[in-house]
């Protein structure tokens, strides 16, 4: 199901992925250079439902004017803001997450909306190659609990460049930004999804 949903940024696009049963909302938005069809997006959208928890996969306003470059991140958030009252309309808990830009999004924003936790696909720790440039600030400061998932040769932040905090760390081994594998890597595109979707749905299943 799809939902048209307008914000100050302008128009977003929620695709509703709903369980039977639902005890969670999973809403989770693109990063800053792709959409909702990331793989880890759909493998999540595919699989959560089956565990209890419906998926809104959250279009950003730029991305459904067909713009190919996001704004700033203060029109991120903005846009983010907006879509909430849709998310929580359904009288559950809801889980903020997004990968890349949309994660740093999500950490931004979790408390004030009142976000039951955090999910940070992929988080950008910091611009590749300059990791004097950090962004653990915005991870550290989500205040509610979070779950990054992040690939182990991440160039915008590899798992052992993240500080200690209070948050629960997946390593996607081999996987880039994107969570893709080389061919030569000893996993497979298939097994770093499942890594992916088995870890969320059993931290998931940690919150209570």
């Amino acid at each position: 199901m799809i939902e048209i949903v307008e914000t100050d940024a302008g128009t977003a696009r929620i695709t509703w992925h709903k369980a039977q049963q639902a005890r969670l909302v999973l809403a989770v938005s693109h990063g800053a250079g792709g959409g909702i069809e990331a793989r880890d997006l759909q493998a999540l959208a595919r699989v959560l439902p089956e565990h209890g928890v419906t998926v809104a996969l959250v279009e950003q306003p730029w991305r459904v004017a067909g713009k190919k470059v996001a704004p700033a991140p203060k029109t991120l958030d903005t846009g983010w803001r907006g879509i909430w009252p849709a998310l929580s309309g359904m009288e559950l808990p809801v889980i903020s997450g997004g990968r890349s830009a949309g994660a740093r999004v999500a950490c931004r924003t979790a408390a004030e909306l009142g976000a039951h936790a955090v999910l940070a696909l992929g988080f950008p720790l910091h611009p590749p190659g300059r990791p004097e440039k950090s962004r653990a600030e915005e991870l550290l400061a989500a205040g509610v609990p979070t779950l990054v998932v992040q690939g182990g040769n991440d160039p915008f932040g590899k798992p052992a460049e993240f500080p200690d905090g209070d948050f629960a760390l997946i390593e996607v081994p081999y996987g880039d930004h994107g969570f893709a594998v080389p061919k030569r890597a000893e996993i497979t595109g298939e097994r770093a999804l499942e890594i992916i979707t088995g870890g969320v749905v059993e931290w998931i299943a940690s919150l209570g």
